[in-house]
């Protein structure tokens, strides 16, 4: 019998664990926190469900006031579920959790009409660690881990299988091998996935959501069957499974379209992304294609929610730095192009317990980076409100990784429902600012330091389009640092960050 890819790679959590002193987010308090996005947006008439975030001491009742007809909220759990109303428009709610130790109240905004993903995703995809090793029980396991590690009380919600699931056209081994598709056309999954309705089922019925992978061409990129001439059949099929996210990778079009003609370019995604739409399920489209023809202009015409802008983060070179921050430099450029329900995607958060894509058959192991290199790529993310998918090993999440994934109000700046990606202010050799827009007439500012030791920086109010006096706030320590005129400066570490929020006084 095949051993569950969960248990592969155990390693004592203790040899994973970072200097506690690097530790920046500070625990939560058992009084409740409502956290996540504040809008969500549906589609009319389709099925319905969020698992409302929050921290604190456990049990916690919730309750939501103003809920539309057709939903409803499992006070134990946090989870509503139901039919989305069918008339198009903003419903305004309030969600309360309140435990022994206390109450907390925050504002909701369903919108229904026809945008979804109205903040980034967040979320797990199992690639950068799995690869190839993936079987129901994995997918079980990392809906577990993230309830458990406490993930998804801070807003990730999707459980993400990427490639290898389908059948493996010419493969000997027995539960990759048979017939792709069964005698009406649908895709099978392979024997390592046995019931797609009961896994789906499994990670819903913790308040979360199920995505699947698939290409437009005829092989997926680990040459496993792809959707080429077959895309209302798939589409159909992952509706019917339970699936809520698609990402559609490119790979084995580039044999179909040989050239570099922007139609060609645009006709997959243009084809699944009509055909999701006419599904009786809401499947938040992600477009995988390495930013080609400049995918970041017409993305959101296409029917896509998010596209990747770059090639594959694991596969970028180190230079001077990390090759996370080459990524992140191209990404953000396209700071334009990015709103609600239309979101620039530099690939995955690739810290904690990771493999090694140059080198996919070796044991995952913990990330090289510093943790200033991880606070700063997360900043980055953040500022730049890219989708937050993390893709370590989420079974083997120790302390450090999660302050770095879990702080409230960082997340708060990836999810504000302004949805602004943060403009470049400067760049130079040593240093790099991103000026985010928020809601509430504030912005958060990230101060990256590339050189190879500390330095001061400095953000002058004009660069961050504001004037006057400002209130400054540590995002990462969660503490308020005085008022500031003129500018705002920092000590920073060296490839590190000083990530705030400036309030006009």
């Amino acid at each position: 019998m095949r051993t569950s890819v969960a248990v592969l790679f155990l390693l004592p959590l203790a040899a994973l664990a970072q200097d506690a002193g690097a530790i920046l987010t500070p625990k939560p308090g058992p009084e409740p926190r409502i956290n996540g996005p504040k809008v969500y947006g549906a589609r009319p008439g389709m099925p319905f469900l969020y698992r409302i975030p929050a921290t604190g001491m456990r049990p916690m009742r919730f309750a939501a006031r103003g809920l539309p007809a057709g939903l409803k909220l499992d006070a134990a759990t946090g989870i509503i579920n139901g039919t989305t109303p069918a008339k198009a428009g903003p419903y305004n709610l309030t969600l309360r959790a309140s435990n022994a130790r206390g109450k907390a109240e925050r504002r909701f905004r369903i919108v229904v009409g026809d945008t979804l993903a109205l903040t980034p995703p967040m979320g797990w995809n199992h690639w950068y660690t799995y690869y190839d090793r993936v079987d129901d029980k994995l997918f079980r396991a990392a809906a577990d881990a993230m309830i458990a590690s406490g993930m998804a009380d801070y807003g990730y919600q999707y459980v993400n299988i990427d490639d290898c699931w389908m059948m493996k056209p010419g493969s000997t081994d027995p539960t990759l091998s048979g017939t792709a598709r069964d005698a009406a056309g649908a895709i099978r999954a392979n024997g390592r996935f046995p019931d797609m309705n009961a896994l789906t089922a499994y990670i819903h019925a913790r308040g979360l959501k199920a995505g699947l992978y698939t290409s437009p061409g005829p092989l997926t990129c680990a040459r496993y069957e792809g959707s080429y001439q077959h895309e209302e059949a798939d589409a159909r099929q992952f509706a019917a499974w339970g699936f809520d996210f698609l990402k559609y990778d490119w790979c084995s079009y580039r044999k179909i379209a040989t050239g570099e003609d922007l139609a060609d370019r645009r006709k997959p995604y243009e084809l699944m992304g009509a055909i999701l739409r006419k599904q009786n399920r809401e499947i938040v489209f992600n477009l995988c294609q390495y930013g080609m023809s400049d995918v970041w202009k017409w993305g959101g015409e296409v029917g896509g929610h998010a596209w990747r802008t770059t090639g594959d983060l694991g596969l970028e070179k180190d230079t001077r730095l990390p090759g996370f921050y080459s990524i992140a430099f191209k990404n953000a450029e396209h700071y334009d192009y990015a709103g609600p329900g239309r979101w620039n995607d530099p690939d995955y958060i690739l810290i904690g317990v990771i493999g090694n894509a140059r080198k996919i058959g070796e044991a995952p192991r913990r990330t090289t980076l510093t943790a200033d290199e991880q606070y700063a790529y997360m900043s980055m993310w953040a500022l730049m409100a890219a989708p937050l998918f993390y893709s370590g090993d989420i079974t083997r999440l120790d302390d450090f990784t999660l302050n770095v994934l879990c702080n409230a109000e960082v997340i708060d700046v990836d999810q504000d429902p302004l949805g602004k990606q943060a403009r470049v202010a400067r760049k130079t050799a040593d240093e790099f600012v991103l000026i985010k827009p928020l809601e509430d007439g504030s912005v958060a500012a990230g101060l990256f330091n590339l050189a190879d030791e500390p330095r001061t920086i400095a953000v002058t109010l004009a660069e961050a389009g504001l004037k006057g006096r400002v209130a400054a706030r540590d995002l990462w320590r969660q503490k308020d640092l005085g008022v500031s005129q003129d500018r705002f400066t920092a000590a920073v570490a060296r490839h590190g960050v000083s990530m705030v929020r400036l309030l006009p006084r």
